[in-house]
């Protein structure tokens, strides 16, 4: 329904997408500011952190796109309009993920796909078997992992009611932290988004096996091939909490 009310008016969505392009486009010509001046970030040169850039937005689009409106479910508990979902036939997590559907985000997908494709083109890959089949089971890994963040955080606004600032944190926040190599960054904050929120299989790890570089935290080398079994760790714990903040709603009384 949402995809045909935006496609109505198809001037109006090239604009809006075009402009969601534009703005997530802004945070790598930072990135290029600095290089301006450096030759290398952390170690990494342009080409590199353009390849980290380009991973992370294009999982993360991918997410925001399928899943990115369960930021809004805390104004659903507050004012009670939540209710409308749980009494129609359709899983409440579909609907609230359906809910004002952009395809506008497509922007972001688009950008972060040329910035991986100029990275690609830039960076000399020693490419075998192994690098080859890693590259999608990034993305799709990524995309997930990214989609168990918003799912959980949005759990968690059954219980805080609005708290959608802190889920930004975590995924807008999240990606903006991995679009950076992870050298730049203190050992304590690696460790967080490695054991605890576990961002670092979204591109830092596997990406370091792609790139050859050493990986964080001097972990062993098959934590490269794990993203997969993280991301579905993650969507399963992310569906409990779910399933748990849905069982305790008791709407507003009003």
């Amino acid at each position: 329904m949402w995809i045909r009310s935006t496609m109505a008016y198809r001037t109006s969505f090239v604009l809006t997408t075009l402009g969601n392009f534009a703005m997530t486009a802004l945070d790598f010509v930072a990135i290029l500011l600095m290089f301006s001046r450096v030759d290398a970030l952390g170690g990494y040169a342009l080409g590199e952190v353009a390849f980290l850039y380009g991973l992370t937005s294009l999982s993360f689009g991918i997410a925001d796109l399928a899943i990115g409106s369960m930021e809004r479910l805390g104004r659903r508990v507050r004012d009670g309009t939540l209710d409308t979902l749980l009494v129609r036939p359709a899983p409440v997590l579909a609907q609230v993920a359906a809910d004002r559907f952009g395809l506008r985000r497509l922007g972001r997908i688009t950008q972060g796909a040329l910035i991986l494709a100029y990275a690609l083109v830039t960076v000399g890959i020693d490419w075998t078997p192994g690098k080859l089949l890693l590259m999608p089971v990034m993305v799709v890994s990524g995309a997930g992992i990214f989609c168990a963040v918003f799912v959980a955080a949005a759990a968690f606004q059954f219980v805080a009611q609005d708290a959608a600032e802190v889920a930004n944190a975590f995924t807008y926040g999240g990606t903006t932290l991995l679009q950076y190599p992870p050298t730049v960054f203190a050992r304590e904050l690696v460790r967080g988004v490695t054991f605890v929120v576990p961002l670092a299989f979204v591109n830092w790890l596997p990406a370091s096996y792609v790139l050859e570089r050493p990986y964080p935290l001097d972990l062993p080398a098959w934590v490269a091939f794990a993203p997969p079994a993280v991301a579905v760790a993650c969507c399963a714990l992310a569906g409990l909490a779910w399933r748990a903040g849905l069982r305790s709603y008791r709407s507003t009384g009003s």
